[in-house]
């Protein structure tokens, strides 16, 4: 029955009870890895047309059909569970490729007694394979007779028609071996999602007889596909061979663990019991003593029923607003901040949190009379098991992120809080935490963390790793009867949860942190004074910073100034640009926080990469090497007028130097030279500040002599240049941990971007993530770098290894450095020459 072009009733294809996919006997299923649809437990032997239209497949076994309807839907309509294995005994198809069918008509006959004493269960699926492009919704959850209205189904992206219609033999196909480790779980699944969504055409992952929509995480990850596993991936539309090399290209592309650029993980062990000690599993090292504190889950009060159904659609639609517009300002803070292993975990649960599997199984719930907060846990936690269940720990694992939503979208449900009441110092406990677990309690400055359960490779371990915090996983169920305020002592390192340690043990522990507060200290203190090599060269330290507190932080810390000012700091997670006045006063407040010290601000770098909700731009192919940086501001010139004002407007000028991002050629820093000149001249400012350029194309290292005869100054961003010279982009998981800025072409171009700014007279600085690699330091004194922007917690380590050098047996050591090959044989030599520790 067809209502229009778009909307579309399917009738029962077979009479008996209705189920909802999630109650299917089959992890697959389940999942919704095939797709969305329904279910009917069937009391008939023949299966009908749910619907006019094509049979576009028939099982080889004679169990399933796929119609295409007229609305460009596909449906998969499946006899029983594990009824691929009979082959085709029982079963006899009524129709052939091809043929046209009318809503109604036969499609096969079984034998009821027959399949149903040798399959799995005779429960039967109607799914719709390419539901990416529809929304169906139940008219009936009880039992029906064939014919009976049972679904409505609405197409709504013009795919679900037109491309059917303009596309529908435009198919192909490519088959690749899945190259990330551990197989598909959820990041390298975000990631197919991601790239997946770049095109028009409609793309699926098919393996083991299985098919999931590639813009699906949850369908993805149903399909448990392991690394080195054979798949093949189909895309159907305009640009589908586009789409498909670029699938199989990400596919392919090995996605680079975070844990291989953090300490290594211990393998799981278990030593003998011993009395009053918990055995867990490394998963982020560090030795430490405090209160433990234990934290429950979410407790869901009853559900009482009798909801406005239509009400609570709109409530949980608001409660994932808000946890959306959370994980964005994550996403955006992240991203500024470089961080790529946070951005790239969070990345995949706005994946997670727009999954269809996932919202259709919530709002189903809730049709069923289900208050929003039940039917958002229940959606959660089906999915859980299905992950749980697909026989890979590895996917068990990535059900905590799950876990993680779940969590989130019922605070903002509930409206409780979404910090922890936890003092610093403590040593928290849980059966699980999540990754946004985890970042709260490290900003409340708690010692460590200890867990029942998780694993070493979840992304909760990641963040542990990355945040310094001390973290044991697989403590077991023992961990959660243990009383909050006892003193206990966790020792990573060597997997132990010591519940009663003696005052010996304790003070033992103490001493350790006493020696390694110590040694902060006295490096805060050394902190405070200029860095200068053996030879008596100061080479300046400064912070990179992305507001006036981390400024302050920064000054306490002993920075010798500001490096890198990111204003984007100003523009992002906001629905309007900051105007001039906001401006001036953000920027001011960075110079105040910096007392008598230099502050380089950069002028907004937004644009292809980063957007903002207020600046619509057109969408790019290749966003990196799009509209971004200056090129943002040659298109829109008033921005760049209005941050150049109020940064004219601060005081002292001389304090304030600007750098401009993005800069390929003279011109460009000459039109803004004179700009800022005009600017200044409307406003009666006769001071001008310092101009300086970031070298991060290698095209403006290659010009470093002739830019530096007209900036002020130089400042070379690691993190762009590496990605423009390497040609890798530094966002892609699956390349992240090749792009690496101590490769010999990285450093040729830092060498030359020195050797031409010398000429000048003008000093060279490096802001990018290099800089606060101890093992670069040698490298880049060596090189002619003279200032070295870090983060704050850095300063006093980078400034104390630039003590410990000398600048003429680092310039002859990193010429060497240049005619290696790579950027490993580069790590290798800079361990041999400058040791850490």
């Amino acid at each position: 029955m067809s209502k229009n072009n778009k909307e579309l009733i399917l009738s029962a294809p077979l009479s008996g009870p209705v189920l909802t996919l999630a109650s299917v006997p089959d992890a697959v299923f389940a999942s919704g890895a095939m797709g969305d649809g329904i279910a009917i437990d069937p009391l008939n032997d023949t299966l009908h047309a749910p619907c006019d239209g094509e049979v576009i497949h028939v099982a080889r076994t004679g169990h399933a059909v796929t119609l295409r309807a007229d609305n460009g839907a596909e449906l998969l309509l499946h006899l029983g569970l594990d009824t691929v294995e009979l082959q085709g005994d029982g079963f006899s198809m009524l129709v052939k490729v091809g043929a046209r069918v009318s809503n109604g008509q036969p499609l096969l006959r079984y034998d009821l007694d027959k399949v149903a004493r040798r399959c799995k269960s005779l429960v039967s699926l109607l799914v719709i394979t390419n539901g990416e492009h529809f929304q169906a919704r139940p008219i009936t959850l009880k039992g029906v007779n064939v014919g009976e209205p049972l679904m409505h189904l609405i197409a709504t992206t013009p795919g679900g028609t037109q491309d059917s219609e303009q596309d529908g033999g435009i198919e192909v196909r490519g088959q690749i071996r899945i190259a990330h480790r551990g197989g598909l779980h959820a990041r390298p699944a975000a990631l197919v999602r991601q790239t997946a969504r770049r095109f028009k055409s409609r793309s699926h992952l098919h393996f083991d007889g299985r098919s999931a929509a590639c813009d699906s995480v949850m369908g993805l990850m149903g399909l448990a596909i392991a690394e080195q596993a054979e798949v093949h991936v189909s895309c159907r539309g305009s640009d589908a061979e586009a789409a498909l090399q670029a699938l199989l290209a990400t596919l392919s592309t090995a996605l680079a663990e975070e844990t291989q650029a953090a300490a290594p993980v211990a393998r799981p062990q278990r030593h003998p019991a011993e009395d009053g000690v918990l055995q867990g599993v490394l998963a982020a090292p560090g030795l430490v003593a405090g209160p433990l504190v234990r934290l429950g889950a979410i407790e869901l009060p009853d559900d009482v029923g009798g909801h406005d159904i239509q009400a609570q659609h709109q409530r949980l639609e608001l409660a994932l607003e808000q946890v959306s517009d959370e994980i964005r300002c994550t996403l955006d803070h992240a991203r500024i901040r470089g961080d790529h292993n946070e951005e790239a975990i969070f990345d995949a649960h706005l994946a997670l949190l727009e999954d269809p599997i996932l919202l259709d199984a919530a709002h189903l719930a809730i049709d069923q009379g289900h208050g929003a907060p039940h039917a958002w846990s229940q959606s959660i936690e089906a999915q859980c098991q299905v992950l749980q269940q697909l026989g890979s720990a590895l996917l068990a694992e990535r059900a905590n992120d799950l876990r993680d939503l779940r969590q989130r979208v019922l605070r903002a449900l509930l409206g409780e809080a979404c910090s922890f009441d936890v003092a610093a110092g403590s040593i928290v406990a849980a059966q699980e935490l999540t990754p946004s677990d985890l970042l709260q309690l490290s900003a409340q400055g708690v010692a460590g963390v200890c867990m029942a359960e998780g694993g070493a490779t979840s992304h909760v371990a990641i963040l542990a790793r990355g945040k310094g915090l001390p973290c044991l996983v697989a403590l077991g169920p023992q961990l959660l009867t243990q009383a909050s305020g006892q003193t206990v002592v966790l020792d990573a390192d060597g997997g132990r949860l010591e519940l009663a340690p003696t005052a010996e043990r304790l003070a033992r522990v103490q001493q350790a942190q006493s020696q390694h507060a110590a040694r902060r200290a006295r490096q805060q203190i050394l902190a405070h004074t200029p860095a200068r090599t053996l030879d008596d060269v100061h080479i300046e330290v400064a912070a990179n910073v992305a507001s006036s507190t981390e400024a302050a932080q920064a000054l306490a810390n002993g920075a010798d100034g500001v490096g890198l000012l990111r204003t984007e700091f100003l523009f992002v997670d906001r629905h309007t640009a900051p105007d001039e006045a906001e401006q001036c006063q953000a920027y001011q407040a960075v110079l105040d926080a910096m007392g008598d010290k230099p502050v380089i601000i950069r002028t907004i770098d937004v644009g292809g990469d980063k957007q903002l909700d207020y600046l619509p731009l057109p969408a790019e192919a290749n966003p990196v090497l799009g509209l971004r940086g200056i090129r943002l501001a040659q298109a829109r010139p008033e921005l760049l007028d209005q941050q150049l004002r109020a940064l004219l407007q601060t005081r002292p000028l001389e304090r304030c130097r600007i750098l401009l991002p993005m800069v390929t050629e003279v011109d460009e820093l000459l039109h803004i030279r004179q700009r800022l000149d005009a600017l200044a001249a409307e406003l009666g400012v006769k001071e001008r500040p310092q101009l300086g350029v970031m070298i991060e194309v290698p095209a403006a290292a290659l010009l470093a002599e002739q830019l530096a005869e007209h900036a002020d100054f130089l400042s070379i961003g690691t993190n762009d240049l590496s990605q423009y010279t390497l040609a890798m982009d530094r966002d892609h998981a699956g390349l992240a941990a090749r792009v690496d800025a101590l490769h010999p072409a990285l450093l040729r171009l830092i060498a030359q971007t020195c050797t031409g700014a010398a000429k000048h007279g003008r000093g060279v600085g490096v802001c990018g993530a290099l800089a606060s690699d101890p093992l670069a330091t040698p490298v880049l004194v060596g090189l002619g770098v003279r200032e070295l922007s870090v983060s704050p917690s850095q300063i006093g380590e980078i400034k104390a290894r630039v003590r410990h050098l000398d600048t003429v047996k680092c310039a002859c050591l990193s010429a060497e450095l240049l005619n290696l090959g790579s950027a490993a044989a580069v790590r290798r030599a800079c361990h041999q020459h400058w040791p850490l520790g």
